[in-house]
């Protein structure tokens, strides 16, 4: 297969393909078979007509065009993959004609592609990053939620009140008739969690053991299931006992009976340094985010709207093909969504323009540095495993239907975000907001409406 790639601008390119006269030939006598399963003949059984036979019969053009449909898919993915293409949305493919016999078989495909980056600084670039800070109520919070772990309930002869917990059974009603999932006995409600919908433990505050009382609510408008959404509902409540949540001593003896510290300061100094750890991790996380933003922001590039809508597209065609998957219609889920397809649509651009700028960046990251994967790193990237799920199979099934170069770019962009993260270097927060207030790209563009042009003069260094 030959294949020729062509710009066309506004990231959009027309791959130009040539098939093989023996290839298309393959696919004919493949398709001839196919049909011949069909085909009675006398002096053959139904299925054993010789493919030759079935094309003087059928005629060429019509077993052309079943070998076309057939193959055509597998060709596109080919000559994009030979071409280096990486594409966004949907193709237009173009068959001119059907070849005659012996002849190659030429079509083209006009699809989206990955806009192209001019990169800006890219190494060193100095980004805001917060220090880890723990504050002493942090610690408290998680204190009194170990605590909560290890409270006791008490029955008490008093009336309801926010913190206690009551046993009761209870009868759900809508329009006067019970539904699934309505009724409960000796059920556990905290009261005060407002975990329960809206109004219901409001009303159980100030009753009694042995009391009855009827509660009115209304389901929220997204309660799930849906045939209760937004209706109102009535519950008849008996109240079997009120229980006093009962906390204990935040003392030495609490930390030995809640963790493998013997002193409360030692706990204390344990989820200090565990909350600490997270933060640092978090902070971590949001500078890698942040330094490839400076980086894309610092690039130059045009990411067409049509290019937006094509992997806007694409990224909620995934979400509802995952629905499918776990058993949830996509046409029912679009229905009951305000707007339609089209809102949802609408709601993932910004992601869909951040996605396309930020592999732009990354690419052309990787092609400034000429970052390379190998096959370990191919091999690390699909992670540990046994039999079916062992990565050197793994990688083989990829490589057989053509998908390794997908996942090798994966890991090329990881590589490149790596790169310029570890060439970072992190400023205070302050500093860099200092900095954000005198200047920054976004503020350039709206102002002159181009796009990642510095103006001479002014600061800039993108921050937390």
């Amino acid at each position: 297969m030959k294949t020729t790639v062509t710009e066309l601008g506004d990231s959009r390119v027309r791959v130009e393909v040539e098939v093989p006269a023996a290839e298309v030939d393959a696919r004919m006598d493949r398709a001839a078979k196919e049909l011949a399963g069909e085909m009675k003949l006398p002096g053959f059984r139904k299925g054993k007509v010789p493919a030759q036979l079935v094309i003087q019969r059928l005629g060429r053009e019509p077993v052309v065009e079943q070998a076309l449909r057939a193959a055509l898919p597998e060709w596109y993915d080919t000559a994009l993959r030979t071409s280096g293409v990486q594409p966004v949305g949907e193709p237009q493919l173009d068959v001119p004609g059907l070849p005659a016999e012996g002849e190659d078989l030429g079509f083209s495909i006009e699809v989206g592609v990955r806009p192209t980056a001019t990169l800006g600084d890219y190494l060193g670039v100095e980004v805001g990053k917060p220090e880890p800070d723990v504050p002493d109520e942090a610690v408290d919070a998680e204190l009194e939620r170990l605590r909560e772990g290890f409270a006791s309930l008490s029955p008490v002869e008093r009336a309801a009140a926010e913190g206690d917990v009551i046993s009761l059974d209870y009868l759900g009603t809508v329009d006067g008739e019970p539904f699934d999932g309505g009724e409960g006995k000796d059920q556990l409600v905290e009261l005060g969690t407002a975990t329960l919908v809206e109004g219901f433990e409001e009303a159980l505050v100030g009753a009694a053991a042995g009391e009855d009382r009827t509660i009115d609510v209304t389901f929220p408008e997204d309660y799930r299931p849906e045939e209760l959404a937004g209706k109102p509902a009535q519950f008849r409540v008996t109240v079997n006992e009120v229980r006093e949540k009962e906390l204990p001593d935040l003392d030495d003896a609490f930390a030995s009976n809640a963790s493998e510290f013997e002193t409360l300061a030692e706990l204390r100094g344990e989820i200090r340094s565990r909350i600490a750890e997270g933060a640092a991790k978090r902070a971590d996380e949001q500078f890698r985010e942040d330094v490839v933003d400076a980086v894309i922001a610092g690039a130059t590039m045009q990411v067409p709207a049509e290019l937006v809508t094509a992997r806007a597209e694409e990224s909620l065609d995934r979400f509802l093909h995952d629905l499918s998957h776990r058993g949830i219609d996509p046409e029912a889920f679009m229905n009951v969504q305000e707007g339609g397809r089209e809102a949802m649509l609408e709601s993932v651009k910004d992601d869909a323009e951040r996605s396309l700028r930020r592999e732009s960046a990354l690419a052309a990251v990787a092609e400034a540095e000429s970052i390379e994967v190998t096959d370990d790193e191919l091999l690390e990237a699909l992670g540990p495993g046994e039999g079916k799920n062992d990565p050197r199979k793994l990688l083989d099934r990829l490589r057989q239907s053509g998908r390794d170069d997908v996942l090798r770019e994966e890991v090329r962009l990881r590589k490149a975000a790596d790169l310029v993260v570890d060439a970072a270097k992190p400023i205070p927060v302050e500093q860099a907001a200092a900095r954000e207030a005198i200047w920054t790209p976004d503020k350039d563009r709206e102002e002159s409406g181009a796009e990642g042009e510095k103006q001479p003069g002014k600061i800039w260094t993108p921050g937390g």
